[in-house]
């Protein structure tokens, strides 16, 4: 009877382990099983989401790539465009160089020409004044000319024709042979500047002697470049008012008349007129001397006007001791 319950004890304990085992396996395959689905989905997801980030970034790495391609060409063209300018910023670096050079030995030329023409001039006056000393007040030179034109005054007065033809055409040249006058008398004693009409340059001094300086030479020649008066072509107005204002006995003057025709009427009327007005009360010897430049302005297209001109300034430098000069050319 014991043996029988013994058995049966060893029995119950035995199946009740082999329940537990089975459990236990069954649990664990239970959560194998759970794992290898759910792990599966999370790589697969995560596959999914780092191909897309793959492919994000090849994306914007070929962007930056064409960006770079681009910013690279651009570089090129920039670089090719620069040594483009750097070739013609060189080239016009040349050119300025060689343009200055030009224009200083000219300009140096010049500066020789104009101090060779002072220091003539100078010579010239400092011998008549020399022989006047030992020769006498009354000694005459016989050769004071320059050019033809005489060179003995100590007062000079330009009347210069400021009509539009003259300003558009031959302003240049105008300028430049008032340097050449001047150039010639390096001691004036006076100088003054009127118009055909007789309109003084500087109004403060009308009637009275601009003092010859340097700096009055330069103020003359600056006040030239833009000045323009009335005028009506016609140099008598000037000439008669440079001769009623200035004339004195006392004085060794002379009148330079810049134009290039003439509007007026009688010529015949105009010589007599200033040969009246120019006359000394005694003598032979004109009150001033009237030298004159005729510009050739209608050179290309000639008319009366321009003929009448230059006979009129020729007859009258003749009869006032002067010398009239035609211009072949405007340079």
């Amino acid at each position: 009877m014991s043996r029988i319950t013994r058995r049966r004890s060893a029995e119950v304990f035995s199946l009740s382990f082999l329940d537990v085992i089975c459990c236990g396996f069954g649990a664990i395959i239970l959560l194998l099983m759970i794992t290898k689905v759910t792990a599966p989905l999370v790589l697969e997801q995560s596959a999914l989401n780092l191909e897309a980030t793959v492919a994000m970034r090849e994306n914007a790495m070929h962007e930056i790539r064409g960006q770079i391609d681009e910013l690279q060409r651009q570089l090129d063209l920039d670089q090719n465009t620069l040594r483009d300018k750097l070739r013609m910023l060189a080239a016009l670096d040349a050119n300025l160089t060689r343009f200055k050079s030009k224009s200083l030995a000219t300009k140096e030329e010049a500066e020789e020409t104009l101090l060779a023409k002072q220091k003539l001039a100078s010579i010239r006056q400092s011998l008549t004044d020399e022989m006047e000393r030992l020769l006498g007040a009354g000694f005459t030179p016989q050769n004071d000319l320059v050019g033809g034109v005489a060179v003995d005054s100590e007062y000079v007065i330009f009347v210069i024709d400021t009509s539009g033809s003259m300003q558009s055409m031959a302003w240049p040249v105008v300028i430049r042979k008032v340097q050449e006058a001047l150039a010639v008398y390096p001691n004036l004693k006076g100088i003054q500047v009127m118009s055909d009409e007789g309109d003084y340059m500087f109004p403060g001094f009308a009637g009275t002697w601009i003092p010859d300086s340097p700096a009055r030479r330069a103020s003359i020649i600056d006040t030239l470049r833009g000045w323009a008066p009335f005028s009506n072509s016609s140099p008598v107005e000037g000439i008669e008012a440079a001769i009623d204002d200035f004339f004195a006995s006392d004085k060794r003057i002379s009148i330079y008349v810049f134009g290039d025709d003439f509007t007026g009427d009688s010529i015949e009327k105009i010589i007599d007129d200033v040969d009246s007005l120019n006359s000394q009360e005694t003598g032979d010897r004109r009150r001033v001397r009237i030298n004159a430049i005729g510009f050739p302005v209608y050179v290309d297209r000639p008319n009366v006007r321009t003929y009448r001109f230059a006979a009129m300034m020729r007859e009258l430098a003749y009869r006032n001791e002067g010398t009239f000069v035609g211009l072949s050319e405007l340079q």
